[in-house]
């Protein structure tokens, strides 16, 4: 599978990989017997690994529910590339799309993980420093597009706007199971493309 069409960072696709067994491991603790309840010496032994050998693949216990981010970032970059001749809020709101689309076998896992990371009290701090890193991307290709540079402010805006996007989908998600995840998104990326249109006109 190449990376443009794995799961990303708001994406709940679990990989065949170590690190991304312990991420499942870890949400499967987390999900039955609460995350501050579960301590790493558990995932550990639930892993069937020495605790030092688990911090080899995550240096906390607040990031193991973020699974394999840093390629979760590469396959963001690849989406973003793969549409390089549309406008640029289509661009957006298509890669987002891609890039939280989830096969139905996923379905449950996904849902746990996001529901840690948007409800669990003690990681949010963390979620703000993996999200900053996942608005970066968003930064850097935007600048790349306007011609500026990724601190300035259009590309920041959007960058907030499309993370904005992906998390008021996601909050409706998780509140009405019934709803589907790809419609939210791209309702939402509509008014992306509005917005973007509104900061990049002239």
């Amino acid at each position: 599978m190449s990376r443009a069409a794995r799961g990303g960072v708001l994406s709940g696709r679990p990989a065949a990989t170590t690190r991304g067994r312990l991420s499942s491991i870890a949400i499967d603790l987390f999900t039955e017997h609460g995350f501050d309840e579960t301590s790493v010496d558990d995932i550990a032994a639930a892993a069937g690994i020495a605790r030092r050998t688990l911090f080899r693949y995550y240096p906390s216990k607040n990031s193991l529910p973020w699974g394999e981010f840093d390629e979760h970032l590469d396959g963001l970059r690849d989406l973003l590339r793969a549409s390089a001749d549309a406008p640029l809020g289509r661009q957006l709101r298509d890669a987002l799309i891609a890039f939280n689309t989830v096969g139905e076998a996923e379905v449950t896992e996904h849902r746990r993980r996001m529901t840690l990371l948007l409800g669990v009290p003690a990681l949010q701090a963390h979620s703000m420093l993996m999200y900053a890193d996942w608005r970066q991307v968003i930064a850097e290709h935007c600048a790349a597009r306007l011609g500026s540079t990724p601190e300035s402010h259009t590309p920041q805006t959007i960058a907030w706007m499309t993370l904005g996007v992906a998390l008021a989908a996601y909050e409706q998600w998780l509140h009405e199971p019934d709803a589907d995840l790809t419609d939210l998104i791209g309702a939402g990326g509509d008014i992306l493309i509005a917005g973007v249109s509104s900061l990049t006109a002239g």
